[in-house]
């Protein structure tokens, strides 16, 4: 996309005030008495008593069993304050509570083990589905990465056998549902080849945002794509859905005849040929986690 963002600097200034210097009193002491009583202090400070330190290898419960794959955090909560979470034999009820290592977790009456968290970016090519309730004929992306690894992961978000590009892989049941709320702030690039030339005021309606049944659809930027024809263009999205990026231009009766996702939350196909995956990049799944 030929659009460039700009951003906007801002100074900061620190102040610094200098203690005015103080004089020593010159006037003597006065002696205590013997019959006067010690005056209490009013201006000591009060005394906090402190936390006890969480060890590094200790985790909040919750997330424990979040890590498992038997659910999210949140539905995690709802079970430990159910009473459905037993630490060592012991039903924990308390939220924030941590487990150690060589704790004995069961949760809902099974025994869990935390998996590690795995991410997998695959340059999905055509004609594969996301969805096991698809024809049986049809071939699943799950074919793709199905060397990858041994711990069973989730697409994030559905793309359909038609849209191509980046897709995203993992175990992590709080990202999955991170990404999929229909308020999520990561960005997701398009490029879209329809079936004519993308009129200039079509593009200039599309940038303005879209509705859809009473709701209006926010585009973050739009575009021709450098040296392409019109027909080939690109559109910055926040939504989840795919599906939306179609249903775009078939409101302006264009036809879609392509959609490929170039950038999925600043990951992009750079050095990933289309059918090829790789695991993320400890720096990019931070990057993840901060949208």
């Amino acid at each position: 996309m030929n659009k460039k963002d700009g951003s906007n600097k801002k100074s900061t200034s620190s102040r610094t005030t200098k203690a005015k210097p103080g004089g020593l009193s010159k006037s003597k002491p006065a002696m205590a008495k013997r019959s006067q009583k010690p005056k209490k202090a009013t201006n000591a400070a009060p005394v906090t008593p402190s936390k006890p330190k969480v060890k590094s290898d200790d985790i909040r419960l919750n997330k424990y069993i979040a890590n498992s794959g038997a659910c999210s955090r949140r539905d995690a909560d709802i079970y430990i304050q159910s009473g459905n979470v037993k630490v060592n034999g012991i039903v924990i009820t308390e939220m924030g509570y941590q487990v150690k290592p060589g704790d004995v977790v069961n949760f809902d009456g099974a025994t869990i083990i935390p998996e590690r968290k795995e991410y997998i970016l695959l340059n999905k090519p055509k004609n594969f589905t996301t969805s096991v309730e698809d024809d049986k004929d049809m071939r699943n992306v799950f074919e793709l990465i199905k060397n990858a690894t041994q711990v069973r992961v989730q697409a994030v978000g559905r793309m359909d056998k038609n849209t191509t590009g980046l897709l995203l892989f993992t175990n992590d049941t709080d990202m999955i549902r991170k990404f999929g709320l229909p308020n999520q702030k990561s960005p997701k690039i398009y490029q879209v080849t329809l079936d004519k030339n993308l009129k200039f005021e079509d593009l200039e309606k599309i940038a303005g945002g879209v509705s859809f049944d009473e709701h209006r659809l926010f585009v973050d930027e739009i575009s021709y794509i450098d040296e392409q024809p019109k027909t080939e263009v690109g559109i910055k999205l926040r939504t989840s859905n795919v599906k939306v990026v179609r249903a775009i231009f078939e409101k302006f009766n264009y036809n879609v005849l392509r959609v490929d996702r170039v950038s999925f939350a600043g990951l992009t196909k750079k050095n990933l040929p289309r059918g090829n995956w790789r695991f993320l990049t400890e720096q990019e799944i931070i990057n993840l986690k901060n949208f």
